[in-house]
């Protein structure tokens, strides 16, 4: 079917514009039909998301309102939830706390550590498979046992550590049994896992391309110049994936922290019924969501520890949004 073309009033020595006819039956059943087969596509991850992510998150939201044991049916409370929450909670100040130091902290200590270990292996000239290796092997291994053995090379008194420390006349700290260096301990120990994000940052650097590093060479330009001008500029959309997943694993930072309690403190559970040892030593190591756990199922208080988690997820909703508005790459506007 040819374009139809339709005059309209023009100022003088316009032309006309042409306007396409519309779409024929056949076209439109066509294109219905591949809407049609794209949502049957996407039918099973709807299903996923809807099972999956929506409803319980509303019925998290409704539980929230709610004192629910899942003995007895849930009793409507309102906002008496959120009250004890905000302020009554004891514990809710200590652990908000600990879960802010590792966003804080952690999450930026282990993106630049990760960052400075795939710079040097970019640079490696000989066995370069074998150190990317031996730095991403770390990764492989399962939290639980990670955080145990942590503990042991960390132990006060007989670990390896500090009978280094010991052996050079340093008299080594509690480590996991101070208040003030257990957080740092996990530090430590999430720098030694930083494989995970090593490799995405191996992967950006070796994709960078060489051509630019010529020739800005050429042009006078030094090591540190390289580095601000191209290397970060290049890799700035890795560096946001890094941070943005570095703090949603930061503010459900749970397993790392709860068994390093758990072994520290001489206990074999984790949330076993009881707040005596909960984020031993004393709170520095109760995090956010390993208070929400005893609460839910420990305490079987489900309806506020479902005001608990859906505090969590309205900060870290607005935290991303912050952070993401804050990265440049996000902002193409003033690439």
């Amino acid at each position: 079917m040819s374009a139809v073309t339709t005059t309209t009033d023009t100022a003088p020595g316009a032309t006309a514009v042409p306007e396409s006819a519309p779409p024929s039956p056949r076209r439109r059943s066509a294109e219905h039909g591949r809407r049609r087969v794209a949502l049957v596509m996407l039918t099973p991850a709807l299903l996923g998301l809807a099972v999956f992510f929506v409803y319980p998150l509303l019925a998290s939201l409704y539980f929230s309102f709610t004192r629910y044991n899942q003995l007895s049916a849930p009793q409507w409370v309102g906002l008496l939830n959120y009250r004890y929450l905000f302020t009554q909670d004891p514990q809710v100040g200590a652990a908000a706390i600990n879960t802010l130091f590792f966003v804080v902290i952690l999450v930026p200590v282990r993106i630049v550590c990760a960052l400075l270990v795939a710079g040097l292996l970019v640079r490696a000239r000989t066995g370069a498979g074998l150190w990317r290796t031996l730095f991403y092997l770390p990764a492989l291994v399962p939290p639980v046992a990670s955080v145990v053995a942590f503990v042991f090379l960390f132990n006060p008194g007989t670990g390896p550590v500090n009978q280094i420390l010991r052996f050079f006349g340093i008299h080594g700290p509690l480590w996991f049994n101070d208040p003030s260096w257990s957080k740092p301990s996990l530090v430590i120990l999430g720098v030694w896992v930083m494989g995970d994000i090593m490799i995405i940052f191996l992967a950006s650097l070796l994709d960078v391309p060489r051509e630019l590093y010529e020739a800005t060479s050429l042009d006078g330009a030094g090591a540190l110049q390289q580095i601000r001008h191209i290397t970060l500029p290049t890799i700035a959309p890795v560096i946001g994936f890094a941070v943005v997943t570095g703090i949603i694993a930061a503010l459900q930072y749970f397993t790392e922290a709860a068994v390093a309690s758990g072994v520290a403190s001489g206990q074999a559970t984790v949330g076993g019924g009881t707040s005596a040892n909960l984020g031993y030593p004393g709170t520095s190591l109760l995090t956010y969501t390993e208070l929400l756990y005893q609460h839910g199922f420990a305490n079987f208080q489900f309806g506020y520890a479902s005001a608990m988690a859906v505090v969590l997820f309205v900060i870290t909703a607005i935290l991303l949004a912050l952070t993401i508005r804050r990265i440049s790459v996000f902002r193409p506007e003033e690439a």
